[in-house]
């Protein structure tokens, strides 16, 4: 595809327009969008992927605003990847990312880009890996994704960055929230966001206080994890200890630490190995989805949609369980794969 290979080439030598064009495409999930990415993977693999998760209202938006401004300083070129709530009319993207981000228009350093989540759990467009793959072939270095922050589903964020930022605000009862949700498993930084407000010092120790929960009989004195006698933990020497970093995003207060810690976790992956370990993390998720869009896709062009509705009716009326019913979907799938084999 001629036109395909010119815009690739115009994506890798920073044309926006043309970055634009072929997210456009992966977007559509169509057969445009494995070609794009059959094109460009061997191009792919070097941006460092930052998550960025938490509940509405704690400031995500205006954290990765000001770490975008941080990361140009150090001459990145950075990508960033706004997963916004769909429209319940329209379906698209409601855009609240891109007003918060306006003061980083202009900059030819930093591309910005709204998905539609379009109902997905875990805060994540169902495009976003293919457009991460996109940015990353274009040549930026730090792909910053900020996800939609609808609580106990954001962990799929996990699966999808390097490096994950869980941030938190006082005063909004997050830390019951936070437990049953099991955010801080997925964490490899804890943002404290908003801390100039009033009961900011009693959100830390709580958030300090559940990290110690998860390792009771260790700490970690500057830097390295030891055991509550001092003494250097070899098995634990290479693991990662999650700080609890404070900030005020909208004065830029705290930013420049948590820019540290994110380049902090970079080197760490790096040198013990763990980066390869998150992409295989990463693959795997991309290849079960894949598969998974694949095999329904195979399902309904298979099984006329009046069978569906009628298994479906089925359990619906409690004929027949949902395990029988997948058994029978599967079954009438394989005999029509069957049928329509070629015959020699």
């Amino acid at each position: 595809m001629p036109e395909l290979d010119v815009l690739i080439e115009q994506a890798c030598n920073g044309n926006r327009r043309a970055l634009s064009r072929l997210i456009t495409q992966v977007e559509r999930g169509d057969d445009s969008a494995e070609t794009v990415i059959s094109h460009l993977y061997p191009l792919t693999g070097n941006a460092h992927i930052v998550g960025i998760t938490g509940s509405p209202g704690a400031g995500k938006s205006s954290l990765v605003n000001e770490i975008a401004k941080r990361l140009r300083h150090l001459n990145q070129r950075v990508g960033i990847i706004a997963v916004d709530p769909s429209s319940p009319f329209s379906g698209g993207a409601l855009l609240g990312d891109r007003i918060r981000m306006r003061d980083l228009y202009g900059d030819s350093g930093i591309f910005i880009r709204s998905m539609a989540s379009r109902g997905n759990l875990g805060g994540l467009a169902r495009a976003t890996g293919a457009a991460v793959k996109v940015m990353d072939a274009g040549g930026f270095n730090t792909i910053l994704i900020e996800t939609v922050g609808a609580g106990q589903a954001e962990v799929d964020i996990a699966a999808t960055a390097h490096t994950t930022i869980v941030i938190e605000a006082p005063g909004m009862g997050d830390d019951i929230q936070t437990i049953k949700a099991g955010i801080l498993e997925i964490a490899d930084i804890i943002v404290v966001n908003k801390a100039d407000r009033p009961g900011a010092d009693i959100t830390v120790k709580a958030l300090q206080a559940m990290l110690q929960l998860g390792h009771p009989a260790k700490t970690v004195h500057h830097g390295t994890v030891v055991d509550v006698a001092g003494v250097p933990d070899e098995q634990s020497a290479l693991s990662w200890q999650p700080q609890v970093l404070e900030s005020v995003a909208t004065t830029g207060s705290g930013v420049d630490d948590v820019v540290d810690e994110i380049g902090r976790h970079y080197t760490y992956l790096r040198e013990t190995g763990r980066w390869f370990e998150r992409e295989k993390d990463r693959s795997r998720q991309e290849i079960e989805q894949l598969l998974t869009a694949r095999f329904i896709a195979r399902l309904v062009a298979l099984i006329p949609q009046h069978e569906r509705d009628a298994v479906v009716a089925d359990v619906a009326a409690r004929r027949q369980n949902p395990y029988a019913a997948v058994s029978q979907l599967l079954e009438k799938m394989m005999s029509a794969d069957f049928q329509n084999l070629p015959r020699g």
